[in-house]
């Protein structure tokens, strides 16, 4: 009676694993621009609560990760922080165009370390960034010759008339969180970032937002990646993370919401 028991436990041990996991399945690999870290392991997180493997997730600057699938990376899943790296990857053939979509927004705005004095104020073209860094300080954003962030920030400049005078003085990052760090350290008295990486730091505070007439909007289109259109798991992340059931993660880590 006690082998019989022991057998039947066994077997409904076996039914209610995940599929998935018994199955040995893998998690998609996940490529996504830096500025989604924290939501985007939440949700996949969350996905894996579900019953499912967790995504495996490469986080960086959005042409990086472009290039890499350009030369072959296998990325199941592509999370751009702009529509002019989706266009690249897309016109070499490397996503599947159908599944293409731009579900967040987020903000363009400045940021200090947390302990300076520079008080919060409005941006416009009347604003003198060169005077706020100082003689000497340079702005920290993302490399204005490829990574979004910083592709916004050289716009927003230009809009404001300051592009030329302040170009020498942008330090150049990798991406908006190695942008973050500088701000963060105190090696550059101002940064441009977006205003989700800035809510996740206790390092930096806002001091003023870029008006959204200054730059293109920051958008963030999500696509399947052509070598995993047979992916299931792929394919139901991305059906996930765009769904109804993950909006309250992205509102928490502060994106918008867009409706296409």
């Amino acid at each position: 009676m006690r082998r019989r028991a022991l057998l039947l436990a066994a077997a409904l041990a076996v039914t209610l694993s995940p599929p998935a996991r018994a199955q040995g399945a893998e998690g998609p690999v996940v490529f996504a621009a830096a500025s989604l870290t924290d939501a985007m392991k939440a949700l996949g997180e969350a996905w894996r609560a579900q019953g499912h493997p967790l995504p495996r997730f490469s986080f960086a600057a959005s042409s990086a990760l472009a290039r890499q699938m350009e030369q072959g990376a296998p990325a199941d899943l592509f999370a751009s922080a702009d529509e002019p790296w989706m266009d690249y990857v897309q016109q070499r053939g490397l996503i599947l165009a159908e599944t293409r979509r731009s579900p967040l927004a987020n903000r363009l705005v400045l940021v200090a370390p947390a302990d300076s004095a520079q008080p919060a104020l409005t941006l416009s073209r009347a604003t003198d960034l060169a005077a706020l860094a100082g003689p000497q300080g340079r702005i920290a954003t993302g490399d204005p010759a490829h990574v979004p962030v910083g592709q916004y920030a050289r716009a927003a400049l230009g809009w404001m008339g300051q592009w030329e005078a302040l170009s020498p003085r942008i330090a150049r990052a990798d991406n908006v969180r190695a942008a973050l760090l500088l701000v963060e350290r105190g090696e550059a008295p101002l940064g441009i970032v977006y205003a989700t990486d800035a809510a996740a730091s206790k390092g930096v505070k806002v001091i003023g937002t870029f008006p959204a007439e200054s730059h293109p909007p920051v958008t963030y289109p999500f696509a399947l990646a052509t070598r995993a259109a047979g992916n299931a798991e792929a394919r139901g992340f991305l059906a996930f993370i765009t769904s109804p059931a993950a909006e309250a993660t992205w509102t928490r880590f502060g994106f918008g919401l867009r409706t296409e």
